[in-house]
Protein backbone atom coordinates (compact mmCIF):
# COMPACT_ATOMS: atom_id res chain seq x y z
CA UNK A 1 0.00 0.00 0.00
CA UNK A 2 1.46 3.21 -0.92
CA UNK A 3 2.75 5.94 1.67
CA UNK A 4 -0.19 8.35 2.10
CA UNK A 5 0.19 12.19 2.02
CA UNK A 6 1.58 13.90 5.79
CA UNK A 7 -1.77 15.26 6.48
CA UNK A 8 -3.80 12.40 5.55
CA UNK A 9 -4.19 11.41 9.13
CA UNK A 10 -5.82 15.14 9.82
CA UNK A 11 -7.08 16.73 7.30
CA UNK A 12 -6.62 20.30 6.88
CA UNK A 13 -9.92 21.81 6.69
CA UNK A 14 -10.94 24.71 4.54
CA UNK A 15 -13.38 27.45 4.64
CA UNK A 16 -15.36 25.94 2.04
CA UNK A 17 -16.20 22.48 4.60
CA UNK A 18 -16.40 21.06 7.87
CA UNK A 19 -17.55 17.70 6.60
CA UNK A 20 -16.10 15.67 4.30
CA UNK A 21 -17.36 12.27 2.50
CA UNK A 22 -16.28 9.45 3.56
CA UNK A 23 -13.44 7.76 1.88
CA UNK A 24 -12.41 10.96 0.31
CA UNK A 25 -8.74 12.90 0.30
CA UNK A 26 -10.40 15.89 0.87
CA UNK A 27 -7.98 18.61 2.60
CA UNK A 28 -5.23 16.09 2.30
CA UNK A 29 -3.08 17.68 -0.42
CA UNK A 30 -3.93 20.96 1.44
CA UNK A 31 -7.31 23.30 2.30
CA UNK A 32 -7.24 24.91 -1.52
CA UNK A 33 -6.08 22.00 -3.85
CA UNK A 34 -7.26 21.94 -6.84
CA UNK A 35 -5.25 19.06 -8.56
CA UNK A 36 -6.23 16.10 -6.04
CA UNK A 37 -3.86 12.51 -6.96
CA UNK A 38 -2.12 14.93 -9.80
CA UNK A 39 -0.29 15.65 -6.89
CA UNK A 40 1.19 12.49 -7.17
CA UNK A 41 2.73 13.42 -10.67
CA UNK A 42 6.56 14.20 -9.02
CA UNK A 43 9.54 15.07 -10.90
CA UNK A 44 10.09 11.35 -9.95
CA UNK A 45 7.04 9.71 -11.69
CA UNK A 46 8.49 11.58 -14.80
CA UNK A 47 11.71 10.11 -14.92
CA UNK A 48 9.99 6.74 -13.69
CA UNK A 49 8.51 7.08 -17.44
CA UNK A 50 11.11 7.86 -19.34
CA UNK A 51 12.63 5.07 -18.04
CA UNK A 52 10.59 3.36 -19.58
CA UNK A 53 11.44 4.52 -23.01
CA UNK A 54 13.39 2.13 -24.89
CA UNK A 55 12.84 2.11 -28.46
CA UNK A 56 12.21 5.88 -28.86
CA UNK A 57 8.52 4.90 -30.63
CA UNK A 58 5.54 7.45 -30.27
CA UNK A 59 1.79 6.22 -30.24
CA UNK A 60 -0.67 8.65 -30.92
CA UNK A 61 -3.28 7.70 -28.58
CA UNK A 62 -6.36 10.28 -29.83
CA UNK A 63 -9.38 9.91 -31.75
CA UNK A 64 -10.24 12.48 -34.99
CA UNK A 65 -11.82 15.48 -33.35
CA UNK A 66 -15.13 14.27 -35.37
CA UNK A 67 -15.38 10.58 -33.98
CA UNK A 68 -17.66 8.79 -33.25
CA UNK A 69 -19.50 11.01 -35.24
CA UNK A 70 -23.17 12.08 -35.05
CA UNK A 71 -24.88 12.81 -31.98
CA UNK A 72 -26.43 8.95 -31.78
CA UNK A 73 -24.03 7.92 -28.75
CA UNK A 74 -25.09 10.88 -26.30
CA UNK A 75 -27.58 13.40 -27.95
CA UNK A 76 -26.37 16.27 -25.90
CA UNK A 77 -23.11 16.13 -27.70
CA UNK A 78 -22.05 17.32 -31.30
CA UNK A 79 -19.38 16.95 -33.55
CA UNK A 80 -16.99 19.88 -34.19
CA UNK A 81 -17.94 22.52 -36.58
CA UNK A 82 -15.23 24.60 -38.76
CA UNK A 83 -16.10 27.92 -40.04
CA UNK A 84 -13.83 30.83 -41.38
CA UNK A 85 -12.94 33.14 -39.78
CA UNK A 86 -13.94 37.19 -41.48
CA UNK A 87 -10.86 39.25 -42.89
CA UNK A 88 -11.57 43.18 -43.43
CA UNK A 89 -15.14 41.91 -44.23
CA UNK A 90 -14.36 38.91 -46.86
CA UNK A 91 -14.32 35.44 -45.98
CA UNK A 92 -11.29 34.53 -44.66
CA UNK A 93 -10.59 31.29 -46.62
CA UNK A 94 -8.85 30.63 -50.11
CA UNK A 95 -8.82 34.43 -49.36
CA UNK A 96 -6.78 36.46 -52.03
CA UNK A 97 -5.05 39.10 -50.32
CA UNK A 98 -4.53 40.96 -53.72
CA UNK A 99 -7.72 42.40 -53.21
CA UNK A 100 -6.68 44.02 -49.46
CA UNK A 101 -2.97 44.52 -50.60
CA UNK A 102 -2.32 45.14 -54.11
CA UNK A 103 0.75 43.46 -55.19
CA UNK A 104 0.33 40.40 -52.25
CA UNK A 105 0.22 37.17 -53.47
CA UNK A 106 -1.14 35.89 -50.52
CA UNK A 107 -3.83 33.72 -50.18
CA UNK A 108 -4.96 33.03 -46.82
CA UNK A 109 -6.67 30.60 -44.56
CA UNK A 110 -7.83 31.04 -40.65
CA UNK A 111 -10.54 29.32 -38.91
CA UNK A 112 -12.54 28.76 -36.16
CA UNK A 113 -13.89 25.65 -34.19
CA UNK A 114 -17.00 25.38 -32.43
CA UNK A 115 -16.06 22.23 -30.08
CA UNK A 116 -18.30 20.39 -27.07
CA UNK A 117 -15.58 19.63 -25.55
CA UNK A 118 -16.06 16.06 -24.11
CA UNK A 119 -17.26 14.37 -27.30
CA UNK A 120 -13.89 12.62 -28.50
CA UNK A 121 -10.86 11.81 -26.86
CA UNK A 122 -11.29 13.47 -23.57
CA UNK A 123 -10.25 14.11 -19.96
CA UNK A 124 -12.57 15.31 -17.15
CA UNK A 125 -11.88 18.22 -15.05
CA UNK A 126 -12.77 17.57 -11.13
CA UNK A 127 -16.17 20.09 -12.03
CA UNK A 128 -17.43 17.41 -14.30
CA UNK A 129 -19.20 15.41 -11.46
CA UNK A 130 -20.34 16.52 -8.13
CA UNK A 131 -22.14 15.30 -5.68
CA UNK A 132 -25.22 16.48 -3.54
CA UNK A 133 -23.46 16.70 -0.08
CA UNK A 134 -23.07 18.34 3.22
CA UNK A 135 -20.68 19.73 3.09
CA UNK A 136 -21.23 22.68 5.93
CA UNK A 137 -22.49 20.86 8.51
CA UNK A 138 -26.30 22.14 8.13
CA UNK A 139 -28.32 19.23 8.02
CA UNK A 140 -29.00 20.26 4.20
CA UNK A 141 -27.06 18.48 1.41
CA UNK A 142 -25.81 21.40 -1.33
CA UNK A 143 -24.08 20.87 -5.00
CA UNK A 144 -20.47 19.94 -4.08
CA UNK A 145 -17.17 18.80 -5.99
CA UNK A 146 -13.89 18.23 -4.84
CA UNK A 147 -12.69 19.78 -2.02
CA UNK A 148 -15.47 21.18 -1.20
CA UNK A 149 -15.84 23.76 -4.00
CA UNK A 150 -19.33 25.33 -4.34
CA UNK A 151 -21.57 25.33 -7.66
CA UNK A 152 -22.79 29.26 -7.05
CA UNK A 153 -19.73 30.52 -5.80
CA UNK A 154 -16.28 28.82 -7.40
CA UNK A 155 -18.39 26.74 -10.17
CA UNK A 156 -20.49 28.53 -11.98
CA UNK A 157 -23.11 28.80 -14.70
CA UNK A 158 -26.32 30.39 -15.93
CA UNK A 159 -29.81 29.57 -15.44
CA UNK A 160 -31.37 30.60 -18.43
CA UNK A 161 -31.35 28.12 -21.35
CA UNK A 162 -30.31 31.13 -23.41
CA UNK A 163 -27.19 31.27 -22.09
CA UNK A 164 -26.61 27.36 -22.54
CA UNK A 165 -26.22 25.17 -25.54
CA UNK A 166 -25.65 25.94 -28.97
CA UNK A 167 -28.48 27.20 -30.54
CA UNK A 168 -28.12 30.17 -28.90
CA UNK A 169 -24.31 30.48 -28.77
CA UNK A 170 -22.96 33.66 -28.33
CA UNK A 171 -19.88 35.75 -28.16
CA UNK A 172 -18.72 35.62 -24.41
CA UNK A 173 -18.79 32.63 -22.31
CA UNK A 174 -21.62 32.25 -19.38
CA UNK A 175 -20.02 29.47 -17.18
CA UNK A 176 -16.54 28.86 -15.58
CA UNK A 177 -15.22 25.80 -13.35
CA UNK A 178 -13.02 28.31 -11.54
CA UNK A 179 -10.74 26.52 -9.19
CA UNK A 180 -11.24 23.58 -11.03
CA UNK A 181 -11.01 23.93 -14.37
CA UNK A 182 -9.11 22.08 -17.07
CA UNK A 183 -6.76 24.67 -17.14
CA UNK A 184 -5.34 23.84 -14.04
CA UNK A 185 -4.63 20.23 -15.21
CA UNK A 186 -3.18 21.62 -18.28
CA UNK A 187 -1.15 23.98 -15.76
CA UNK A 188 0.45 20.45 -14.39
CA UNK A 189 1.60 19.32 -16.85
CA UNK A 190 0.18 15.81 -17.16
CA UNK A 191 3.39 13.43 -18.08
CA UNK A 192 4.45 10.57 -16.33
CA UNK A 193 4.96 6.97 -16.17
CA UNK A 194 1.05 4.91 -17.42
CA UNK A 195 -0.04 1.29 -16.93
CA UNK A 196 -1.61 -0.77 -19.51
CA UNK A 197 -4.19 -2.89 -18.53
CA UNK A 198 -5.14 -5.03 -21.59
CA UNK A 199 -9.12 -5.84 -20.65
CA UNK A 200 -9.62 -6.45 -24.20
CA UNK A 201 -6.72 -9.39 -24.44
CA UNK A 202 -9.01 -11.45 -22.16
CA UNK A 203 -12.57 -10.54 -22.34
CA UNK A 204 -12.60 -10.01 -25.82
CA UNK A 205 -15.45 -8.19 -27.64
CA UNK A 206 -18.32 -9.35 -24.93
CA UNK A 207 -19.95 -6.56 -23.34
CA UNK A 208 -18.28 -7.50 -19.29
CA UNK A 209 -19.12 -5.49 -16.55
CA UNK A 210 -15.62 -5.72 -14.68
CA UNK A 211 -14.76 -5.56 -10.61
CA UNK A 212 -11.66 -5.84 -9.23
CA UNK A 213 -11.55 -9.78 -8.96
CA UNK A 214 -11.38 -9.79 -12.95
CA UNK A 215 -8.94 -6.71 -12.95
CA UNK A 216 -6.82 -8.81 -10.13
CA UNK A 217 -6.16 -12.05 -12.18
CA UNK A 218 -5.69 -10.07 -15.34
CA UNK A 219 -3.04 -8.08 -13.50
CA UNK A 220 -1.69 -10.93 -12.03
CA UNK A 221 -1.86 -13.15 -15.50
CA UNK A 222 -0.12 -10.22 -17.72
CA UNK A 223 2.50 -9.31 -14.47
CA UNK A 224 1.20 -5.74 -14.15
CA UNK A 225 1.92 -3.59 -10.94
CA UNK A 226 0.21 -0.56 -10.39
CA UNK A 227 2.25 1.90 -8.00
CA UNK A 228 2.02 5.57 -6.17
CA UNK A 229 1.48 7.78 -9.07
CA UNK A 230 0.98 5.93 -11.77
CA UNK A 231 -1.23 6.40 -14.70
CA UNK A 232 -4.01 3.93 -15.27
CA UNK A 233 -5.02 3.01 -18.46
CA UNK A 234 -7.76 0.80 -19.69
CA UNK A 235 -8.04 -0.76 -22.98
CA UNK A 236 -11.16 -2.44 -24.18
CA UNK A 237 -11.38 -2.29 -27.76
CA UNK A 238 -14.03 -0.21 -28.04
CA UNK A 239 -12.24 3.22 -29.64
CA UNK A 240 -11.53 0.14 -32.25
CA UNK A 241 -14.98 -0.35 -32.73
CA UNK A 242 -15.97 3.41 -33.13
CA UNK A 243 -13.05 4.03 -35.86
CA UNK A 244 -14.56 1.14 -37.45
CA UNK A 245 -17.78 2.39 -37.87
CA UNK A 246 -16.57 5.42 -40.14
CA UNK A 247 -18.10 8.28 -38.27
CA UNK A 248 -21.23 6.27 -38.32
CA UNK A 249 -21.70 4.65 -34.99
CA UNK A 250 -24.67 2.30 -33.89
CA UNK A 251 -25.47 2.69 -30.36
CA UNK A 252 -26.97 -0.29 -30.29
CA UNK A 253 -23.90 -2.49 -31.05
CA UNK A 254 -21.41 0.33 -28.62
CA UNK A 255 -23.98 -0.17 -25.98
CA UNK A 256 -23.77 -3.49 -25.38
CA UNK A 257 -19.83 -3.60 -26.83
CA UNK A 258 -16.43 -4.59 -24.47
CA UNK A 259 -15.82 -4.16 -20.76
CA UNK A 260 -17.33 -1.48 -18.70
CA UNK A 261 -15.66 -0.94 -14.86
CA UNK A 262 -18.19 -2.10 -12.21
CA UNK A 263 -18.73 1.28 -10.37
CA UNK A 264 -20.73 -0.56 -7.56
CA UNK A 265 -17.92 -2.63 -6.77
CA UNK A 266 -16.59 -1.97 -3.56
CA UNK A 267 -13.39 -3.48 -3.90
CA UNK A 268 -12.75 -1.71 -7.39
CA UNK A 269 -13.06 1.92 -5.55
CA UNK A 270 -10.91 0.52 -2.67
CA UNK A 271 -8.75 -0.38 -5.03
CA UNK A 272 -8.46 2.32 -6.50
CA UNK A 273 -8.33 4.77 -3.39
CA UNK A 274 -5.45 2.46 -2.17
CA UNK A 275 -2.83 1.86 -5.34
CA UNK A 276 -2.42 5.79 -5.13
CA UNK A 277 -2.74 5.72 -8.77
CA UNK A 278 -2.62 9.43 -10.37
CA UNK A 279 -5.52 9.75 -13.17
CA UNK A 280 -7.43 6.49 -14.95
CA UNK A 281 -7.73 6.92 -19.00
CA UNK A 282 -10.28 4.16 -21.12
CA UNK A 283 -11.02 3.45 -24.82
CA UNK A 284 -14.68 3.87 -23.73
CA UNK A 285 -17.44 5.94 -23.10
CA UNK A 286 -17.66 6.83 -19.38
CA UNK A 287 -14.70 4.13 -18.50
CA UNK A 288 -17.30 2.67 -16.14
CA UNK A 289 -21.01 1.44 -16.55
CA UNK A 290 -23.85 3.54 -17.57
CA UNK A 291 -26.07 4.02 -15.70
CA UNK A 292 -24.52 1.79 -13.09
CA UNK A 293 -26.61 -1.10 -11.73
CA UNK A 294 -29.42 0.50 -9.25
CA UNK A 295 -29.00 1.25 -5.95
CA UNK A 296 -31.02 2.45 -2.53
CA UNK A 297 -31.12 6.19 -3.33
CA UNK A 298 -29.48 8.49 -2.62
CA UNK A 299 -26.99 7.05 -4.78
CA UNK A 300 -24.87 8.54 -7.89
CA UNK A 301 -25.48 6.78 -11.10
CA UNK A 302 -22.08 7.39 -12.01
CA UNK A 303 -20.40 6.18 -9.11
CA UNK A 304 -17.13 5.56 -10.21
CA UNK A 305 -16.73 8.92 -11.39
CA UNK A 306 -18.14 10.03 -8.12
CA UNK A 307 -15.47 8.28 -6.20
CA UNK A 308 -12.48 9.63 -8.59
CA UNK A 309 -13.93 13.06 -9.37
CA UNK A 310 -15.43 14.15 -6.77
CA UNK A 311 -14.07 12.14 -3.25
CA UNK A 312 -10.31 11.65 -4.58
CA UNK A 313 -9.41 13.96 -7.01
CA UNK A 314 -8.34 11.58 -9.78
CA UNK A 315 -9.09 13.01 -13.43
CA UNK A 316 -10.78 10.65 -15.94
CA UNK A 317 -9.80 10.23 -19.63
CA UNK A 318 -12.20 8.53 -22.19
CA UNK A 319 -12.41 7.54 -26.03
CA UNK A 320 -8.70 7.03 -25.97
CA UNK A 321 -7.07 4.97 -28.73
CA UNK A 322 -5.33 2.90 -26.83
CA UNK A 323 -5.34 -0.42 -29.15
CA UNK A 324 -2.23 -0.12 -31.11
CA UNK A 325 -0.05 0.59 -28.19
CA UNK A 326 -1.55 -1.93 -25.86
CA UNK A 327 -0.68 -4.79 -28.93
CA UNK A 328 2.78 -3.76 -29.06
CA UNK A 329 3.30 -3.46 -25.59
CA UNK A 330 1.87 -7.30 -25.12
CA UNK A 331 3.90 -8.14 -27.99
CA UNK A 332 7.10 -6.92 -26.36
CA UNK A 333 5.96 -8.65 -22.92
CA UNK A 334 5.27 -4.74 -21.07
CA UNK A 335 2.74 -3.01 -19.84
CA UNK A 336 4.08 0.40 -18.46
CA UNK A 337 5.11 3.03 -20.91
CA UNK A 338 5.91 7.27 -21.02
CA UNK A 339 2.85 9.10 -21.23
CA UNK A 340 2.46 12.76 -22.03
CA UNK A 341 -1.50 14.03 -22.25
CA UNK A 342 -1.55 17.62 -21.71
CA UNK A 343 -5.37 18.75 -21.91
CA UNK A 344 -5.98 22.46 -23.38
CA UNK A 345 -5.39 25.12 -21.04
CA UNK A 346 -8.84 26.41 -21.52
CA UNK A 347 -9.85 28.56 -18.31
CA UNK A 348 -13.25 27.37 -16.67
CA UNK A 349 -13.92 24.60 -19.40
CA UNK A 350 -15.16 21.34 -17.25
CA UNK A 351 -13.35 18.72 -19.52
CA UNK A 352 -11.09 18.84 -22.23
CA UNK A 353 -10.20 17.56 -25.84
CA UNK A 354 -6.29 15.58 -25.32
CA UNK A 355 -4.37 14.28 -27.76
CA UNK A 356 -2.10 11.93 -25.66
CA UNK A 357 1.57 10.36 -26.56
CA UNK A 358 2.25 7.03 -25.32
CA UNK A 359 6.28 6.25 -25.73
CA UNK A 360 7.84 3.29 -25.32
Amino acid sequence: MPAAPESADRPVRSARWVNRPEGSNWGDFGPDDNLGRLNLLTPQKVLQGMAEVREGRAFALSLPLDYPGGSALNANRMPPVLRPNLRSGLVNFNCRLDGLQPGSSDVMNDDLAVLHLQYSTQWDSLAHVGSLFDADGDGVPEPVYYNGFRAGIEVNGPESTDDAGFATLHGTSTSSAGALGINNMAGKPVQGRAVMIDLHAHLGDAHTVVGFDTIGHIMAADNVVVEEGDIVCFHTGYAEKVLAMGGTPDPEVLHHFGAVLDGRDPALLDWITRSGLAAIAADNYAVEMYPAAPAPAPASILPLHEHCLFKLGIHLGELWRLAPLAAHLRAAGRSRFLLTAPPLNLPGATGSPVTPIGTV
